[in-house]
């Protein structure tokens, strides 16, 4: 399982500042109307909602009749395949693959249907780097969830999930140093051979599970055929299951205030970096600081991360990273700069990818395997692309309204004063981390006694 969220989360770190290179850089050289690349992003972060809502749908419907590695090996294929196409169609000359400097034309234009091409490879290569992670990453955690016993995972969280944090650092800092070595339809063969081999790996994951339970591992008695209820829509299964829980209505406050958040952070990330920079300056200061981002995250993991989850518990573990974006967007909102305005994605993804979601994650422990695979699928993809479109709208409006003056080096004011927007959600979210703890605990203890 560490090597499978390795690989898995290499591929996206790969896959994320080439998306958003290829896609912002291409809509700084062609706005649409009066959007420039980051705010063209946003749009299509609600893209994305509509992408993910089809997810739900796929993954339900596949999860009720498939299992573990079969999910594995299903979503590996797909995304092999669509890897390969980008390959080719990444690969094509006609389309401007990076911003320019001022003053300099856009490289690579030999033909006159560039800018439609364009278009449609930078839209489909952004939805589908997010598409990747969404399918990879909620099978994975579904096939852990289901395989791990509520008592193991403050033991077993922590190193498994190291795997991919130390995916992330390793992916992108592989990207990092060879990313003017390498072509972006080479980058594709190489997320090609480390898909085939993520299938290879959760065959192998699954086949050892199966002979060391009978049956999978939750932390409630399986259900009867009296007892199950009947199969409803695949599109509402998952969310008729959070209704009925405030346990996992919970959960979807965290997940979703969380995107909210995060992609305030990252907008405010991108516009800093676009903002202050330009062309092959800007596209390096995203990489390095995803480099940097992913060390840091490395770091906690195998530092703080099953320190804090053993020693405090799964609430104090969930409350830490909304006490630290409290703590940088304060910072962004005094003090607008670029090394500043870089490490909002540090605080937000190097927390995120390590001691937040291990502690997260550890919270489907207790649920049963119809709340691991269709609530969990319905939250991880479809509320947490909702909670992005809104944030899109909070970003666009805020941008719109308080807008830098054209052909200034400076940020926009909305830029900025988003950090309240950011501050005031991350305080709901603190609320509902505590009382998710607090419930994770009860339900543990009362398992154990029971077991006892």
């Amino acid at each position: 399982m560490f090597l499978y969220f390795f690989l898995v989360i290499s591929i996206f770190w790969i896959l994320k500042p080439l998306k958003k290179a290829l896609f912002v850089g291409y809509y700084n050289a062609h706005h649409i109307g009066s959007l420039d690349g980051p705010e063209v992003e946003q749009l299509a972060k609600v893209g994305n909602m509509l992408v993910a809502f089809i997810a739900v749908v796929a993954f339900t419907m596949l999860a009720r009749r498939y299992h573990r590695h079969q999910l594995t090996l299903i979503f590996s294929v797909f995304s092999v395949a669509v890897l390969v196409f980008f390959a080719f169609a990444i690969g094509s000359p006609d389309i401007v693959l990076y911003p320019v400097r001022e003053g300099k034309a856009p490289l690579a234009l030999k033909a006159v249907s560039v800018e439609s091409a364009g278009d449609v490879i930078s839209w489909a290569f952004y939805l589908f780097g997010d598409l990747f992670n969404t399918l990879m990453v909620a099978t994975f955690f579904a096939f852990l969830n289901d395989s791990v016993r509520p008592d193991d995972a403050k033991r077993l969280y922590g190193p498994i999930v190291l795997g991919g944090v130390a995916g992330g650092a390793i992916g992108s800092s592989f990207l990092r140093v060879l990313i003017d070595d390498l072509s972006t339809s080479q980058w594709m063969l190489v997320c090609t051979g480390m898909t085939l081999l993520v299938g290879v790996i959760g065959l192998a994951a699954g086949k050892i599970v199966d002979r060391q339970q009978a049956e999978p591992v939750t932390a409630k008695p399986a259900e009867t055929k009296e007892d199950k209820p009947a199969q409803s829509s695949a599109a509402v299964e998952g969310a008729k299951l959070v209704l009925k829980s405030r346990y996992l209505l919970s959960i979807v406050v965290i997940v979703g205030l969380y995107e909210i958040v995060s992609t305030i952070l990252d907008f405010q990330f991108t516009a800093t970096v676009y903002g202050l920079m330009s062309g092959d300056e800007a596209r390096e200061q995203i990489s390095t600081v995803y480099a940097i981002t992913n060390w840091v995250g490395l770091a906690i993991q195998i530092f703080a991360t099953t320190f804090v989850m053993e020693r405090f518990g799964i609430k104090i573990a969930l409350m830490v990273m909304p006490i630290a974006i409290m703590g940088n967007s304060g910072a962004f909102l005094i003090l607008p700069i670029l090394w500043v305005g870089s490490f909002l994605n540090t605080t937000d993804n190097g927390l995120n990818y390590s001691l937040n979601q291990s502690s997260r994650e550890a919270l489907w422990t207790p649920t049963s395997r119809d709340e691991k695979y269709k609530a969990k699928a319905f939250i991880d993809m479809f509320v947490q692309r909702f909670a992005k479109a809104i944030a899109v709208g909070i970003n666009l409006v805020m941008s719109a309204v308080f807008a830098a003056k054209e052909g200034s080096k400076e940020l926009g004011a909305g830029i900025r004063l988003l950090s309240l927007f950011a501050i005031g959600l991350t305080l709901i979210w603190l609320f509902a981390a505590r009382y998710a703890g607090k419930q994770f605990e009860e339900m543990t203890k009362s398992d154990k006694d029971k077991a006892d």
